[in-house]
C-alpha cells in the first residue's frame, strides 16, 4: 500500500492541482488500497483546496469509490433487466451460496465483498460480474464457481 499523500501528489503532478484531478486521486487510492477513508478525503480536500463535504459527495456518489473497506475481490453482479433476464439471479445466489455472505458484506477471511451493481455496459453477453477489474461475461452458475474458485487460489 502506497502512502496517501504521495500518491496524491503523484497525480497532482499529472493532472494538476486543482478539481479536475479529483477523480483521478480519488481512483488511484480506491485501485491502491479498495477504499477512501475519512482521512484520505482530508488530506485530497487539503492538497486541492477544496471542502471536505465536496470530496466526501463525489466519493458517495460514484459506486465504484468504495468509502467502507472491501475484500481483496469485489465482486459486482450487473442489475440490469437484461442480466436480470438471462439469469442473473441464479449467479448471485450461487456467489452467496459460495461465498456464505449476502449482498453488501465481505468474507471473513476479507478475500470477497458481494455486491449488485447497475449496467456495466455489457447488456448484449449477460449475466455478467466484475471482479476488481476483470468482466466475466455469460456466466452460468458452473462458470461462477470455477471463477470463485481460481480466486480462493491465488
Amino acid at each position: 500500500m502506497t502512502d496517501v499523500k504521495e500518491l496524491i501528489q503523484g497525480k497532482i503532478k499529472t493532472f494538476g492541482n486543482n478539481r479536475t484531478a479529483l477523480m483521478p486521486i480519488l481512483q488511484a487510492i480506491v485501485e491502491d488500497k479498495n477504499h477512501l477513508d475519512e482521512e484520505d478525503m482530508i488530506e485530497v480536500a487539503d492538497a486541492l483546496d477544496i471542502s471536505t463535504a465536496d470530496v466526501y459527495g463525489t466519493a458517495t456518489f460514484y459506486t465504484f469509490l468504495d468509502t467502507i473497506p472491501r475484500g481483496k475481490y469485489v465482486i459486482r453482479v450487473c442489475k440490469t433487466i437484461s442480466c436480470h433476464m438471462a439469469g442473473k439471479d441464479e449467479i448471485f445466489d450461487t456467489l452467496k451460496d459460495v461465498l456464505k455472505i449476502k449482498e453488501g458484506e465481505t468474507t471473513p477471511d476479507k478475500k470477497f465483498t458481494l455486491l449488485i451493481a447497475n449496467c456495466m455496459g455489457w447488456c448484449h453477453k449477460g449475466p455478467v460480474m466484475l471482479v476488481n477489474d476483470d468482466i466475466y461475461t455469460e456466466l452460468t452458475k458452473e462458470k461462477v464457481i470455477d471463477i470463485i474458485n481460481e480466486y480462493q487460489e491465488k
